[in-house]
């Protein structure tokens, strides 16, 4: 039987209680409905993944784009899914609490917010305006009376990946400032890792996965609560695309013999097919 909302929000909260789980990011529904089908314990959105899908850049979506891609994430799988949120498609704070408020309904388990500028630069908001937009976001979620769980994230480390300290002091303000979990894309030492985990004690760290060879249990052993990969499996599968296509640009098809199995496939998304027509039979018609 599917699980209610609250029962997807619930579980995803007792995720972030102890441990280290990973965060896949899907970009469709059937990426989303694979990674169910794979085993994982709940998905996230990402941002430029879902925007190549649409045949844009990242950052090239509006609300209304993410929120209609958020509500058909949510209804197609049993799992609880955190919101790529960007900055919350909003500069002002009361902007950005009412756009918290229609991502809300969409069904997520989480959503994060970022302290990127939205003019099109890579400029962070400053430190107390970023803080007020978090506070935003957390009142926000307060008056729906809705268990979702608010990550902040700071961008500054994809900007300048020596800025570990700023990074670590706006997680620190963000947590005072409400968040649930703090998420700093970019940051790769173990070291420094480890010093993040510290700094937002007791609450979750989030790192997004960007070296190959560390491993979850390394990452769990650093105290990290949850692991995500962003846009990178959107990119594993746009590379393997480039490349078949580019071989048969060339004249070969050889770059098609690494393709999954139709059949594969088939059986995964029938198995959607089969519940939603259990829950929504179709009676033969009248003759």
């Amino acid at each position: 039987m599917a699980r209610t909302v609250a029962e997807k929000r619930a579980t995803f909260r007792a995720l972030h209680q102890r441990g280290c789980f990973v965060l896949p990011n899907p970009w469709d529904v059937g990426s989303a409905r694979l990674l169910e089908h794979l085993g994982f314990a709940a998905l996230a959105s990402n941002s430029s993944g879902f925007a190549w899908t649409i045949g844009r850049p990242d950052y090239a979506v509006t609300r209304d784009d993410v929120l209609a891609h958020l509500t058909s994430l949510c209804a197609a799988v049993d799992l609880p899914v955190n919101a790529d949120f960007e900055s919350g498609f909003a500069a002002d704070p009361e902007a950005v609490a009412a756009n918290v408020a229609r991502a809300i309904e969409t069904g997520v388990a989480g959503l994060s917010i970022e302290d990127r500028r939205i003019d099109g630069t890579d400029a962070l908001f400053d430190l107390p305006y970023a803080v007020e937009r978090v506070r935003a976001a957390r009142e926000a979620i307060g008056r729906s009376g809705e268990d979702v769980i608010l990550v902040a994230r700071t961008e500054g480390l994809l900007g300048d990946p020596g800025a570990v300290g700023p990074a670590i002091d706006r997680l620190v303000a963000f947590a005072e400032a409400g968040a649930d979990c703090l998420y700093a894309p970019g940051v790769r030492d173990r070291s420094d890792v480890a010093a993040m985990v510290r700094a937002v004690a007791p609450r979750p760290l989030n790192v997004l996965a960007m070296d190959p060879d560390v491993s979850v249990v390394e990452m769990a052993d650093l105290g990290v609560r949850r692991v995500s990969v962003g846009g990178a499996l959107a990119r594993v599968a746009w590379g393997a695309m480039l490349a078949a296509a580019e071989r048969i640009k060339a004249g070969s098809f050889a770059g098609l013999a690494g393709a999954a199995r139709g059949d594969r496939l088939n059986d995964v998304f029938g198995g959607y097919a089969q519940a939603a027509r259990s829950l929504n039979p179709v009676s033969d018609p009248p003759v």
